[in-house]
């Protein structure tokens, strides 16, 4: 089993895993794995010169991309960073126990509910000092989701990436294609498509999460961005007339999906794109790394999903961030503002991307000269956006996501005229989920 970005595990290989390239998690030896712990215990936490830091950056690429950061603020500081990595699995199973312990002064994590979870636990510590400081250095969207239920922040964000629709400029081109705008334009676009002989929509639901973010994408166009977040937080209900009209928007756009979805790894989808057998395909631009070929990466484009509801346009995008948190109660206050304000620098990821480019930085002054045509346009369609999400299972609960609607939109999908009993059976397991701490 691999974990999403939020910790849900999913068989087969994340979305995480592979943005972050070759590396993988550490294998865990033995039957038992030891709790996640503090960093050298209370001692290391107590010395002036040094922050202690969890971090769940297992994999080789994001884990030497860090250490390239850490050892950068400390010649400029002054102050080491003692780095706690657990393998990335471990870190997300055990991170509610390890906040209610010992942990470290400063931990990885992931940007919305997931953080907003934690701090109205009291187990983070809100850090608006800092914010005073590097509140200049991020866009509206970013600041919005770095906050808490309170109005607080808890989170500075270092990377993101977005969720659009991917298509090569070249089969657009052949067949006199334009990118659609609405949805009807969508729906028009996928119907030529199929008239062309090309699978309008490549799509692979094989480990169960990729569905999740067309689910998304369809919600927030439709009902907007506060609607959205709400019923990702347990808070609007499932059986909604508005939650009704996603599916039945979604069952407009089935028959133009790519065949025998349940048995395709998003990767095997994404081959159908790269081989211009398919059209277009919704995923996160981590599907660039299945364009080997530099000419066929140079021919690859996005667009926003289309609007479908004018009321909210395309003013949201989704665009799974990572970044830091403070524990409830650091032992280097001081050690840890300095870190924090440098990792909200541009500088700090500019020097990340330097190791990883698989993502682009979260601050709107970041460096994009050495961008990529995609990381360029990446970088401003997430800094222009008004607002930003994180994909279901980082913006709701992940035993939910994992139990409930993981299987249900599998169930959607093979059955889609039965969409009536699997909203009032996801809302009856929702209630029961959120109901338990």
């Amino acid at each position: 089993m691999r974990l999403s970005p939020s910790g849900l595990s999913v068989p087969g290989p994340s979305r995480r895993s592979l943005l972050r390239g070759a590396g993988g998690a550490a294998l865990l030896a033995g039957a038992g794995i030891p709790l996640l712990s503090a960093c050298g215990g209370s001692g290391s936490g107590s010395d002036p010169k040094a922050v202690s830091l969890g971090s769940n950056a297992s994999d080789a690429v994001p884990k030497k991309a860090y250490e390239s950061v850490y050892a950068a603020f400390k010649k400029q500081s002054g102050i080491s960073v003692d780095v706690n990595t657990k393998d990335h699995n471990t870190f997300q199973e055990q991170i509610n126990s390890y906040l209610q312990g010992t942990p470290d002064d400063v931990f990885n994590w992931f940007a919305g509910y997931r953080m907003q979870f934690f701090a109205a636990k009291g187990l983070a510590s809100p850090i608006d000092d800092v914010w005073a400081k590097i509140g200049d250095n991020f866009p509206e969207a970013m600041k919005k989701l770095s906050k808490g239920a309170d109005g607080k922040y808890y989170f500075v964000p270092l990377t993101t990436y977005p969720w659009a629709v991917f298509y090569r400029k070249s089969v657009f081109q052949q067949h006199g294609y334009k990118v659609p705008a609405t949805w009807d334009d969508l729906v028009a676009l996928c119907k030529q498509m199929k008239k062309d002989g090309l699978v309008p929509i490549a799509f692979g639901d094989k480990d169960a999460w990729p569905a999740m973010g067309t689910f998304d994408q369809i919600n927030f166009r439709l009902n907007g961005y506060d609607f959205h977040v709400q019923l990702m937080a347990g808070k609007a209900s499932w059986t909604d007339a508005k939650v009704k009209d996603v599916f039945d928007h979604w069952a407009e756009l089935l028959p133009y999906h790519q065949d025998g979805f349940m048995g395709r790894t998003w990767q095997d989808a994404a081959q159908t794109l790269v081989s211009k057998k398919a059209g277009m395909y919704l995923l996160g631009s981590f599907v660039a790394q299945q364009f080997t070929n530099k000419a066929d990466l140079d021919d690859l484009d996005f667009f926003a999903f289309p609007e479908i509801n004018s009321a909210y346009g395309q003013d949201t995008v989704e665009a799974p961030t990572d970044g830091f948190m403070v524990s409830k109660s650091p032992k280097n206050h001081a050690g840890v503002v300095k870190l924090l304000e440098y990792l909200g620098s541009p500088a700090a990821e500019e020097l990340y991307l330097k190791t990883d480019p698989s993502v682009v930085a979260a601050s709107s002054k970041a460096d994009t000269s050495s961008y990529s045509a995609l990381q360029k346009k990446a970088f401003e369609m997430i800094g222009s956006a008004k607002s930003l999400t994180q994909f279901m299972d980082r913006d709701s609960r992940p035993d939910f996501t994992s139990t409930v609607m993981q299987p249900g939109l599998q169930k959607f999908l093979q059955n889609p005229k039965g969409v009536d009993s699997l909203l009032s059976s996801i809302e009856r397991q929702k209630k029961t989920i959120f109901a338990s701490s």
